[in-house]
Order: structure tokens, then C-alpha cells, then sequence
């Protein structure tokens, strides 16, 4: 024990400026992959393999060779199966490092177009919901959606309440399909989505909301779901599921995606309530 903290008294003799920028880095990269893993599998691992690389330095500190090295050999392998295990937490980080900025539509449109647009889905989102009529859309925000909308069938029309019900009436072919809407236009519907693994979601939740939250653990797009069963209306955004949206909190997020007003974050409690699919 007198040589660990040898060890760590000679170090910190010995920090100079390189040292302190190295540590700023170290913990700006930390905290980033913490914010990108909060709430996925990945997190829960990355802690394991934090106590690993403590251990690590610990016994190499204090001189125990052959345990150093057995921790430092599952270090590296380690690395190569985090890598297969958590292919979409990965690509979810690549693509907010190579998109921070958020889609702003602000920048494209005046505040009528907008506000029009908000009351046409806001109508349509309403009607289907007190029909029991099931819906999954999807508003692309900064990461692209191409592959999705692959899987769909193209429609490319401006936004109306009268298409959005339409194309998610019972009978309709698209209807079990998600819709992308991206910017001010209907891109795709009976897109096929991602479905989260997520083990916390509540056994009454059907596979809209799975997709609706596979969709935004791999991309930074808000989701919004209507309940074919009880006609609930929810939303979904960084892995979170909000559910019972009434019409102010519906208006709320809708003006949120198209650029209406300042993101309002909720209290910690809430979103873990809500995550859990518990009602207040």
C-alpha cells in the first residue's frame, strides 16, 4: 500500500501544464461518451471496464506483474468485443460528432409556413387519436434518414392533415409503416424501423413505440407515436419515451421540431417516470 501512494505522490509532484491539458482532454472525451451512452447497454459495460483499467493501474502501482498483465490482455480484447456488442451506440456517437449542429428550420421557412404546417399535423395527430388510429411518425432532424427511407415507399408531398390520416387509415397500404418528414415535406412512409432492446420498456407497449425509441437510440430524431389500442399519444427523443401528450405538450413539441421555441428539458424524476411508462 506504501508504494501506491509512492506512486501517487510522485505523480502528482511531477504534473506540469501538458499534464493538466491532457487531463482536461481526457475528461471532456470521458464525459462526452457518458452523455452519448447514458441510458444504453453500453453504459453499464463502459463502467465495467472502467473498474478493469482502475484495477489495472492499481496493481501494476503496487508491483502484482501477473495480475497487471491478465487485466491489461482483458483490456484489449475487451476492446474488440465492445466494438461487435455496440455496433448502433457507436454509430450513434460518430454521427452526433459529425453532426452537432441540430436542424434549425427557422432558416428555410417563415413563421406562417410554420405555423401552419404544426396545425396541420397537430390536427391530423389529434383526429387519429381519438379514432384509435395507430401512427408512427418521424421528423429527420440533423442525421439523416436515407436508409430508412429506403425501406419505404417514396411520397415527397407537402404536409396535410387530410394525407397524414390517409396514408394511415386501416385499410391504407402504408399504414403499419413509419412516416419521415423531413423539413416541410412528407419524404417516405411504410418505413421499417429499428426496434430498441431496451429490457425497462413496460409489457403494455406495442412495437410503434419500440421503433419509435430504436429510431432515436441511433439518431437525433423525435418520433411521435399514437396508440392503435388506446389512442395515447406519445413522443420519443435521445432514447426517451414521454408518454400522454395532450394537445399543449403535443403543440409544445411540434414547435420545438420546427424551430418555434426553445428546447425545454424536463426534470431528471420525470423523464426516468416516463421512460418506465409510468403515469403520474
Amino acid at each position: 500500500m506504501g508504494d501506491l501512494f509512492s506512486v501517487i505522490k510522485s505523480s502528482i509532484i511531477e504534473i506540469g501544464i501538458k499534464d493538466i491539458i491532457d487531463i482536461i482532454l481526457i475528461s471532456f472525451i470521458l464525459y462526452g461518451i457518458y452523455k452519448i451512452t447514458k441510458g444504453t447497454r453500453a453504459s453499464q459495460v463502459l463502467k465495467g471496464v472502467g473498474v478493469i483499467i482502475l484495477a489495472a493501474w492499481i496493481c501494476e502501482a503496487i508491483g502484482l506483474t501477473a495480475v497487471s498483465w491478465l487485466l491489461n490482455y482483458l483490456i484489449a480484447a475487451g476492446g474488440t468485443i465492445i466494438v461487435v456488442l455496440f455496433q448502433s451506440e457507436i454509430r450513434r456517437a460518430l454521427e452526433r460528432i459529425g453532426t452537432r449542429a441540430h436542424f434549425d428550420l427557422k432558416q428555410e421557412v417563415d413563421t406562417a409556413q410554420a405555423e401552419e404546417i404544426i396545425e396541420q399535423i397537430q390536427r391530423s395527430i389529434l383526429n387519429m387519436s381519438i379514432k384509435k388510429t395507430g401512427a408512427l411518425m418521424v421528423f429527420e432532424r440533423s442525421v439523416g434518414l436515407n436508409d430508412v427511407v429506403e425501406t419505404g415507399t417514396t411520397v415527397d408531398a407537402r404536409i396535410s392533415s387530410e394525407l397524414i390520416e390517409n396514408i394511415f387509415f386501416i385499410n391504407a397500404p402504408m399504414h403499419d409503416g413509419a412516416m419521415i418528414l423531413r423539413g416541410m415535406r412528407i419524404q417516405a412512409a411504410g418505413c421499417f424501423l429499428p426496434l430498441s432492446d431496451n429490457k425497462q420498456i413496460s409489457s403494455e407497449l406495442g412495437t410503434r413505440h419500440r421503433a419509435a425509441l430504436g429510431i432515436s437510440e441511433v439518431s437525433d430524431s423525435i418520433t411521435i407515436v399514437v396508440s392503435e389500442e388506446t389512442g395515447v399519444i406519445s413522443m420519443t427523443k435521445e432514447g426517451v419515451l414521454t408518454r400522454y401528450l395532450d394537445r399543449k405538450k403535443l403543440n409544445d413539441v411540434l414547435r420545438e421540431i420546427f424551430g418555434m421555441q426553445e428546447v425545454v428539458r424536463q426534470p431528471f424524476r420525470v423523464r426516468i417516470r416516463n421512460r418506465m411508462g409510468i403515469r403520474k
